[in-house]
């Protein structure tokens, strides 16, 4: 949602005392506070709403400040504003030096640049263009900065190869992402933190640490396990549990060794898991027994079980309890290690690959119904690991924290993105919507906090994040769905107004097309900029490119030259679905992304959904067939159904709305909660995350005694879109 109301709210030089009290600030304090907005208003009037809101969000609003004042403030400050995208954050020059790229431009921006180089700030649109037209000199440069090794070196960065969308990259290289990972990097030790992690309830416990030289004998033991297990180099391994120490040793080792892994998210129900099983041909699944939330116990390897899975791997939760039951070929985890000798199991000879070698089978929505089974190679965690140095400044010694799951990209990324840079990942076992991990983000003291929208809603909701000093945090970044101006502004207030970095992308890419950066001014909701080494295009009506300066909003489609995206699919044609019927840009085929986007004339981005469809719920994409499929066979009355993502009036993650026709009138249900309680029972099959939405606006049926035609259907939708 953009920046829409701020003519709706009054000016900051009219609000009074009595509104600041009014908005829930101290009877004590508001005289304080008055004369403080006034100060800034004569000491930044002058330099525009940016600057006046730069000295309040930095000088004046503290955490302990009320919400409704932060927020009087800032609608305050850009009251009468003409841009839909005033900046919330501001780069300070002094800190723009010390980021990843500013540092790196200090030093190097005349090479890279040549006389026009000014500044970290001033420069960085000029960097980002160097990053697409000079390929071989940027991605040295970073991969130099990250410590990157190879057992055989590329002969070049980039050449043409028409067997590889917008060409091969590090032809002929021969390495392994897992190895790069448990390798020391310049100013950092094998004794410096890996990980840093905690346990649900045990908020007032000492933090648990793994040393990089601890998690490399772990990820070493667990190679050389699987490899007692006899099967074939490449093969692929499922992990289907919680993203805790275990799966990231797991996830690390199966690379280490040459196998392949399958990721699936632990959330999905046994028919979900078997699909992906069987898509992925895996020949063996790590999991656990249960799933521990508030000391309660979910079920998880009984749906590995109901999934038929092949050979797995169990995990006690708790690990003093051994684990009944298991089928005749399963091995419970220490039986699985025991397999080995520990006294040559601290070590292991990482099994080095070509680039192109697959690395991680993860699952996208397809428009067909199917997921998509898309191959990750020893490339993607390069692209992943630059993501996170250039726009969210991972810096060596940093704590990184995002609650997710292998299951699904951005658990992967974590992985890489930390510990390529080497940072430490920070791992809270439980629920991310609680005071227990708001205290583990303050005693981990994480240095950036990655989120879905959905979660920091809950946060604000909740006030969960109460009483936690969360001023050690860098930036935030938020992927995965739309945010909500608010929501996010009400973020930044918790750490004393740093930025949110917006990251959009897809696992197909491994990463992010478009995102933020330290290096500019931030605006709620909204990205700053491409990503680096990314070329994007918004098409006009008739599928061509727009100039890539112009204010305009369409499909996006991607320059098909980046680092690190899919070239296969494991059960869809890639150039199908990728390239076909897309539009020609300086000689190369765009690539279809699906996402419809909207360039501000400032020239920040927006995006506005699904150009196909697909749904964001939760930050999991799902294709609204595989919705409609399960809801048609929910009753016998139902005629057709149809699933739309729809965001909130106030922005915000997509909420699930089904819109239904029925074949007669005679079969209108009395209760419409009987008919959503029918729909999420059954939804529980593709995902218990899901539900359908229920209020006087969303569910809607349409009552008719004849079969409607498709065309009459749709229309019945269009205005039912229209009505919302």
């Amino acid at each position: 949602m953009g920046y829409s109301a701020a003519g709706a709210h009054r000016p900051l030089a009219a609000i009074t005392a009595d509104d600041l009290s009014a908005a829930g600030a101290g009877a004590g304090g508001v005289a304080a506070l008055h004369s403080a907005v006034q100060r800034a208003l004569d000491a930044r009037g002058a330099d525009g709403p940016a600057a006046v809101w730069g000295e309040l969000s930095r000088s004046v609003l503290s955490p302990s400040v009320p919400f409704a004042v932060h927020r009087m403030l800032y609608y305050g400050c850009y009251a009468g504003f003409p841009s839909t995208t005033p900046p919330a954050w501001i780069p300070d020059p002094e800190e723009a030096v010390l980021t990843n790229v500013g540092r790196v431009l200090e030093a190097r921006g005349r090479e890279f640049l040549g006389e026009a180089y000014k500044d970290p700030i001033s420069s960085f649109s000029d960097f980002h263009k160097f990053s697409n037209e000079n390929p071989e000199a940027y991605w040295k440069m970073v991969f130099e900065e990250m410590g990157i090794t190879f057992s055989v070196e590329p002969s070049c960065i980039l050449k043409d190869n028409d067997a590889y969308p917008g060409g091969e990259w590090l032809p002929g290289a021969v390495l392994n992402a897992a190895a790069n990972c448990l390798s020391a990097k310049p100013g950092r030790n094998s004794y410096d933190a890996a990980i840093v992690w905690r346990d649900e309830g045990k908020d007032s416990e000492p933090l648990n640490f793994v040393t990089l030289e601890e998690l490399r004998k772990k990820v070493c033991l667990v190679a050389n396990a699987l490899d007692s297990l006899n099967l074939a180099k490449g093969s692929a391994i499922a992990i289907d549990m919680p993203m805790n120490v275990n799966a990231v040793v797991i996830y690390l080792a199966i690379v280490l060794a040459g196998y392949v892994v399958v990721s699936i998210a632990d959330s999905f129900a046994a028919p979900a898991i078997s699909l992906r099983l069987k898509i992925s041909e895996a020949k063996a699944i790590f999991t656990q027994d249960y799933i521990l939330r508030d000391d309660k116990e979910l079920p998880l390897y009984s749906r590995v079980v109901e999934a038929k899975a092949p050979m797995a791997i169990v995990i006690p939760v708790r690990m003093s309890t051994p684990i009944k039951g298991l089928r005749a070929d399963d091995l419970s985890w220490e039986d699985f290690l025991g397999i080995v000798d520990h006294t040559k199991a601290d070590n292991y000879i990482a099994i080095e690959q070509p680039a192109y070698a697959f690395t991680n089978i993860l699952f996208s929505s397809g428009t067909t119904g199917e997921p998509k089974a898309i191959p990750w190679t020893h490339l993607t965690p390069l692209k992943a690991a630059a993501d996170g140095w250039c726009h969210m400044d991972i810096r060596r010694g940093d704590v990184v924290a995002w609650p997710t799951n292998l299951g699904w990209m951005m658990g992967p990324w974590l992985v890489y993105a930390s510990l390529l840079n080497g940072a430490s990942m920070a791992l809270y076992n439980g629920s991310p919507n609680s005071s227990g991990f708001a205290k583990f983000v303050q005693d981990a003291k994480v240095t950036m906090l990655g989120l879905v929208p959905s979660i920091g809603r809950t946060w604000k909701s909740t006030d969960c994040t109460a009483g936690v000093d969360w001023s050690i945090i860098r930036c935030f970044s938020s992927s995965g769905e739309a945010s909500s101006v608010d929501d996010y502004l009400w973020l930044m207030g918790r750490a004393c107004y740093k930025p949110v970095i917006e990251y959009c992308g897809g696992t197909e890419i491994g990463g992010g097309f478009v995102t933020g950066s330290l290096l500019q001014p931030q605006a709620l909701s909204a990205f700053s900029t491409p990503a680096m080494g990314c070329n994007i295009f918004i098409l006009d009506n008739n599928g061509n490119p727009l100039p890539q300066d112009s204010a305009d909003t369409g499909e996006l489609a991607l320059d098909p030259t980046f680092l690190g995206s899919s070239t296969t699919l494991l059960n869809a044609d890639h150039h199908e679905v990728y390239f076909s019927g897309m539009p020609e840009w300086n000689g190369k085929v765009l690539r279809r992304h699906g996402d419809e986007f909207e360039r501000t004339a400032e020239g920040y981005y927006r995006a506005h959904g699904r150009a196909d469809d697909t749904m964001n719920l939760g930050g999991i994409k799902v294709s609204s067939i595989e919705i409609e499929r399960i809801c048609n066979r929910v009753n016998d009355d139902i005629l057709e159904t149809a699933a739309i993502g729809v965001p909130p009036l106030g922005g915000g993650p997509e909420q699930l709305t089904v819109a239904v026709v029925f074949k007669d009138q005679s079969s209108q249900p009395e209760d419409l909660n009987q008919l959503k309680l029918a729909f999420n029972t059954a939804l529980k099959k593709l995902n218990p995350l899901f539900k359908v939405c229920l209020s006087s606006r969303r569910i809607v049926s349409l009552m008719t005694t004849t079969a409607l035609s498709k065309h009459l259907f749709l229309q019945f939708v269009c205005r039912f879109l229209q009505l919302w």
